[in-house]
């Protein structure tokens, strides 16, 4: 009799054992990829920022672009004030007036002047004046384009930061569940002294256990970071002070959450990327010759040429245009005197062009090379910038696929084929353990990857962008090669 009691008390252990494990092995096979939700948001009033809605808050809210606009209002109102003449000069005057009685009428040539002068400045100066401002004034915009270019890609890292860091946590409390069933698996098998259960197996669950939420903490201070980070440009926007009311207003900077679904972004010039022939760094040039960066430099070359133009007008002569009336009283006799006017030319004359004038027009020849100079600089560093991100995109997408086609798949199955063979007394529980880190680690990898692609995507659109709102524009339906 007892040994059929110890028989019945075994088989009921095994079968304990046995629906702890399929229930283990049930939430590994529903386990969902990482762009699935992995919890429900604790606080429903926690907001969900898109990529767009924090791009377009972070333009709509950068001082830079209103500082922009002043500077680009001052530099045309000063054009307007610098095609304009110098304003004339009135002269009063007493002239030639008897010092020992100070008689107005005493003296022939005592009189009372009022004149005027008029400086016409050299050659076409003010018009050239004029349209150097001008074109200085017009690279504003393309500045600001630049700028709002700029700013979604500072964003939009950000953004995918937090989103790496928020999925990541969520991939590592989905699988802490699934340790702690193995814990529980671990610490049943022990204390039923059915299988091969040893007490370091219990301690190696603990302990995998206790570093996950190390993990935890370090991806949540990541995190956090990155959400600091992203307020910095957000502080309008979260609270309420934008003028999008299709955004959720009234929030701190704290209280927001990244969207849960990785974005797809459309890659600009996909056929650069993708093409098999070599790319001259003459195609690029002509691509890159268009972007706002660029038109900006080339206004700047246009002004500084102007100025050539404006230093050789000082060889021409300035000119001047003076009259004045003189007012006489009567003669100590009663007999009226003629009242006197007086009109004259006055210019300058360029006779040492040597030591000036020559100078001046070196000066603005030369610093026309230099701001050439910047254009073919920026060009080359989009060049050498765009062929490190493509060979580093071409990479990302070959770790992708093997990532997606083969590596997580094998994963997947070592560690399920490591469970069964562990709840089938078959097995090693270190293994299971370690093929289950092994998946864990090869899912934020994925994870990892994928948000490093869209971060090149990203990169790469804002060398090839007209508008800044071309960056970050997404593909739906589709996947973005």
């Amino acid at each position: 009799m007892p040994s059929v009691t110890g028989t019945v008390t075994r088989n009921i252990t095994k079968l304990k054992y046995a629906l702890i494990s399929l229930s283990f092995l049930s939430n590994i096979l529903l386990a969902q990829p990482y762009q699935e939700p992995y919890r429900e948001l604790e606080d429903k009033t926690t907001a969900l920022l898109s990529l767009e809605q924090a791009v377009i808050a972070a333009q709509s809210n950068d001082p830079w672009l209103v500082g922009n606009r002043h500077s680009q209002d001052a530099i045309e109102s000063m054009s307007v004030a610098a095609g304009t003449l110098p304003d004339p000069k009135i002269s009063l005057g007493l002239a030639n007036i008897a010092a020992d009685s100070f008689d107005f009428g005493q003296e022939a040539m005592t009189q009372f002047k009022v004149g005027v002068s008029q400086m016409f400045p050299r050659g076409d100066s003010l018009a050239i004046k004029q349209q150097q401002l001008k074109l200085q004034a017009s690279q504003f915009p393309y500045l600001r384009e630049d700028r709002k270019a700029r700013v979604a890609v500072i964003v939009a890292k950000l953004w995918l930061d937090a989103f790496e860091a928020q999925e990541s946590i969520a991939l590592i409390e989905n699988d802490r569940a699934l340790f702690e069933q193995l814990a529980d698996i671990a610490q049943a098998s022990y204390s039923s002294t059915v299988g091969k259960t040893r007490q370091q197996d219990i301690i190696r669950a603990q302990l995998e256990l206790t570093r996950l939420d190390d993990r935890l903490s370090k991806l949540k201070q990541k995190q956090e970071i990155s959400q600091k980070r992203l307020s910095e440009w957000l502080s309008e926007y979260l609270n309420g002070r934008t003028q999008d009311q299709t955004t959720v207003t009234a929030i701190s900077d704290s209280s927001f959450l990244v969207a849960r679904l990785l974005p797809n972004i459309a890659m600009l010039e996909q056929g650069l990327f993708t093409s098999k022939t070599d790319i001259t760094p003459q195609m690029l040039s002509s691509y890159f010759s268009k972007h706002p960066a660029v038109n900006a430099l080339n206004l700047k070359i246009r002004t500084v040429e102007e100025g050539i133009k404006l230093a050789k007008q000082k060889y021409k002569p300035e000119w001047g245009v003076n009259a004045s009336y003189g007012y006489r009283d009567t003669n100590p006799l009663g007999i009226d005197r003629s009242d006197l006017f007086s009109i004259g030319v006055s210019f300058d004359l360029p006779l040492f062009a040597s030591n000036r004038q020559d100078k001046q027009v070196q000066s603005a020849v030369s610093r026309t090379s230099a701001v050439k100079t910047e254009k073919w600089l920026l060009i080359r560093r989009f060049i050498a910038s765009f062929e490190a991100i493509r060979s580093q995109l071409l990479r990302l997408n070959e770790r992708q696929n093997l990532y997606q086609e083969r590596l997580l798949p094998q994963m997947h199955d070592q560690a399920e084929a490591s469970l069964t063979a562990y709840t089938n007394d078959d097995g090693d529980f270190s293994e299971v353990v370690r093929s289950r880190i092994a998946e864990l680690n090869a899912s934020i990898d994925s994870l990892g990857i994928n948000v490093q692609r869209q971060k090149s995507i990203i990169q790469l659109n804002y060398f090839f962008m007209r508008y800044a709102n071309e960056i970050v524009r997404q593909v739906f339906g589709e996947k973005n090669e």
